[in-house]
């Protein structure tokens, strides 16, 4: 009898603890759930602050940066109707570049290398290889800038195809698979709710002085370099950048410089940004700005036009940011990725030898 009383109050004993067990991941469950729905409830209260307060800068500027993106652009539609993002993003789009850019502007020396122009730097490295690292700083972002005195060293990455049944790859195993020795993300691609693989490239990808991507006759913003290192900008046709000895290039945009000119009606949102360059003397300039990030927003379209400007660029353009963002050299990531999920699967990249 006293045997079986034993064995009954070790099992209530077991029970009890389960029950405690059970409680006590209750609880905080329930505590991670309620400061979850805090955090969410506070985002959206100082979310509403920002689009339905008094500040119309506010409600436009962060109508833009989310709209920029793939994966929360919906954000904007939580206090706006589609007809008010509508008019928001028309009334600041930045518009698209009829110039293209005049070579002759660009003297590039027998040699590659080229003079240090560069104003915007709070630190530097010594060039190493022709290729200077410089951070740079604005009131909004921090990023990095990497000079090529030797132009003729860009070429377009790739996955080695496109289309349905290709996938993108990371900007590291670009760079290692072609040898490079560093470079930075490119053209853009079809990416629906953030989740896109890379595999199929916005507008076109010229490589080696052959169209690999797009047709011939539709309009694109093209980014790319002829076969004397010289970087074309503009919309254009594929036909007329082949026609322009266009050798390497992608699309995404907008232009930002043009001929030595900066181009008008560029408003956009804060976010992360990769651009590309060009000075008189023919050096490339690689701008990654970091985003979303404490100590680092992102940059506009205006600000990526002043650091190139800054920097002596007669020619620039925007390419494609955000999560893609990313700047490697040297087997070494500079910038902060904004994807949560690390370095993303890209279509095209610029690289050099």
């Amino acid at each position: 009898m006293n045997k079986r009383k034993s064995i009954k109050t070790k099992d209530e004993a077991k029970s009890g603890s389960l029950r405690k067990i059970g409680k006590l991941a209750g609880r905080v469950l329930a505590f991670i759930f309620v400061t979850l729905l805090l955090v969410i409830v506070s985002l959206y209260g100082v979310m509403w602050v920002i689009m339905k307060g008094p500040s119309p800068s506010a409600q436009k500027l962060f109508t833009l940066s989310v709209r920029e993106t793939s994966a929360v652009g919906f954000l904007a539609n939580l206090y706006l109707t589609d007809d008010e993002i509508a008019a928001i993003v028309n009334e600041n789009s930045a518009a698209a570049s009829s110039e293209t850019t005049n070579a002759s502007l660009i003297t590039i020396s027998e040699e590659g290398q080229s003079s240090d122009n560069g104003t915007a730097a709070t630190d530097s490295e010594d060039s190493k290889d022709g290729i200077k690292i410089e951070e740079i700083k604005g009131s909004t972002f921090k990023g990095f800038m990497m000079i090529v005195d030797d132009p003729l060293r860009l070429f377009v990455g790739t996955p080695g195809g496109f289309g349905s049944g290709y996938e993108g790859i990371t900007l590291e195993k670009m760079i290692e698979s072609a040898g490079a020795v560093g470079g930075i993300n490119a053209g853009g691609f079809y990416d629906p709710g953030g989740g896109g693989n890379g595999g199929i490239p916005d507008g076109l990808v010229i490589c080696e002085g052959k169209l690999v991507w797009g047709d011939m006759g539709t309009p694109s913003s093209v980014i790319g370099f002829d076969s004397k290192g010289i970087l074309h900008v503009g919309t254009m046709t594929a036909k007329q950048a082949l026609d322009a000895d266009v050798q390497w290039a992608v699309s995404f945009g907008p232009t930002l410089i043009v001929n030595g000119t900066p181009c008008g009606g560029m408003s956009s949102g804060v976010n992360p940004r990769t651009a590309i360059g060009q000075r008189a003397d023919g050096a490339v300039l690689l701008l990654v700005v970091d985003g979303r990030q404490v100590d680092s927003l992102g940059a506009t379209f205006d600000d990526l036009a002043n650091i190139m400007l800054d920097y002596g660029a007669v020619n620039a353009a925007n390419l494609d940011g955000g999560s893609s963002t990313l700047m490697i050299y040297n087997d070494q990531i500079l910038n902060v990725c904004a994807s949560i999920s690390g370095p993303r699967e890209i279509p095209t990249s610029f690289l050099i030898r």
